[in-house]
Parts: structure tokens; C-alpha cells; sequence
């Protein structure tokens, strides 16, 4: 069975709790700078950032296979007339994606960075890996 990741975690948070109590999840350009509040952070793409070194992404851990499917993400092009639909068929490819389970694993112990290549903030995986979460 392929590895759900292609990166190790890097190094270990204690998973800093919120006012409420709970763990946080936020989403992120990964072009933005680096931030000690962001915890764990997750590249949620199948493809690398254009541009962008590893070294300087600060990526914990790449989760390659929680992206949407090649053919998914080809038709939706980020195209907002298309984001209802594109959620819709992301969440059904998502609901036999073992790759999720793991995600929330990641979740339920520490803050987490879900950072993404898109140019637009709201209309990306990332946003509906949120949601889920």
C-alpha cells in the first residue's frame, strides 16, 4: 500500500489548544511566510508549488493523495461558476479516501495548516477539507 504522505513530520508540536478548547484548522497559501501559530503544516495538492523549495515552504507533510483526482481538478480549472459541483464531487471521491482518516488524526491532536497552491482563497480543496473537519 502507497504511503498517504511523501514527507515526514519534520517536528512535533504539543498541539496548542484554542480559547475554546479545541484544536484549530486554518487554511493557507503555501506562498505565504511561515508562522509558529500555524502547527502542523499539511500540503493538501498533488502537484508542488511552482517556484517554491521545500526548504522554504516549511511543509511538515505532504498528503498528495487528499487532493482531488486529476480529473476533478482539471474540470473545476477554479472556476467559482463551478464550486458547488466541484464540492459535491470532491467530498463523494473523499468519502473512500483513507488519506482523510489520517488528516483528522492529525486534527484532533494539534493545530493544523492546510496550505494550498490556488490563487483564489475560497475556492480551493483546502477550504472543503476545512469544512470536513
Amino acid at each position: 500500500m502507497p504511503s498517504l504522505y511523501s514527507s515526514k513530520v519534520k517536528r512535533s508540536y504539543g498541539g496548542i489548544l484554542d480559547k475554546g478548547g479545541q484544536m484549530t484548522v486554518t487554511t493557507k497559501r503555501i506562498y505565504e511566510p511561515y508562522a509558529k501559530r500555524d502547527g502542523l503544516r499539511i500540503f493538501v495538492d498533488r502537484l508542488w508549488a511552482r517556484g517554491l523549495s521545500k526548504e522554504d515552504a516549511h511543509v511538515d507533510i505532504w498528503l498528495k493523495d487528499i487532493a482531488p483526482s486529476d480529473g476533478l481538478r482539471k474540470w473545476f480549472g477554479h472556476d467559482p461558476e463551478k464550486w458547488q459541483e466541484f464540492k459535491k464531487r470532491y467530498k463523494a471521491e473523499l468519502k473512500t479516501n483513507e488519506a482523510l482518516i489520517e488528516l483528522k488524526k492529525y486534527a484532533r491532536k494539534q493545530n493544523i495548516t492546510l496550505l494550498y497552491g490556488a490563487k483564489d482563497e475560497r475556492h480551493n480543496q483546502a477550504v472543503v477539507l476545512k469544512e470536513l473537519l
